[in-house]
């Protein structure tokens, strides 16, 4: 018996005194929401993205509650069309998603995006922690600085509420329906509007 005395130490100093909790392990998952016009072009972007995990359509920043497509269409209801990012932090950063969303958008225009209109086509970026509203504060502070553009940057930053995610058809449109996607993409104008500000093409 007296020989598993040793292997029993060891054991117990390898796992510390008892009662002691064991550390958590950095968390597997985790959710940005960004606002960036039509939430058809903001998925490719994003899913495009190594350690992007899905990207969902949907809706936030509003007041009612499992609004309809039409609904947020007419622009009554406060929300924006956006999209909820889940990612793996391990193969992605919050900070790389965020370049992400940038190249994206007209961050100059704070009536819309491109050829929609309205509110609830606003650029907008929704934190959930005072991490993300760190760094998006910081990466907004860059651009800023940069003196890139003459106009200031019309982007907002929001505390994320509830999301509700789109009707199915919306969802993944420009796999399921590339043509018309292309045809409405090429027709809003968003690639010619990005490369002026921008640039480069987006990746879409």
């Amino acid at each position: 018996m007296r020989r598993w005395i040793p292997l029993l130490a060891l054991a117990a100093l390898a796992t510390g005194p008892a009662g002691a909790e064991p550390k958590p392990d950095a968390p597997k998952t985790a959710t940005a929401v960004f606002a960036g016009g039509c939430f058809w072009c903001m998925e490719p972007p994003f899913e495009a993205l190594a350690g992007v995990l899905s990207v969902t359509s949907g809706y936030t920043g509003g007041h009612v509650a499992n609004p309809s497509y039409e609904q947020v269409s007419e622009g009554g209801t406060g929300h924006r069309e956006s999209v909820r990012v889940e990612y793996d932090p391990a193969r992605v950063s919050y900070s790389q998603l965020l370049d992400v969303f940038w190249h994206n958008v007209d961050p100059l225009d704070g009536g819309g995006q491109f050829c929609d209109r309205g509110s609830q086509y606003q650029s907008v970026i929704f934190v959930a922690d005072a991490e993300q509203r760190r760094l998006t504060e910081a990466s907004k502070r860059t651009l800023e600085e940069s003196k890139r553009f003459s106009q200031p940057i019309a982007t907002q930053i929001l505390a994320a509420s509830a999301f509700y995610p789109a009707e199915e058809y919306h969802q993944d449109y420009s796999r399921k329906n590339p043509l018309r996607y292309r045809y409405y993409r090429y027709g809003c104008g968003r690639d010619a509007r990005l490369e002026a500000v921008w640039g480069t093409p987006s990746a879409h």
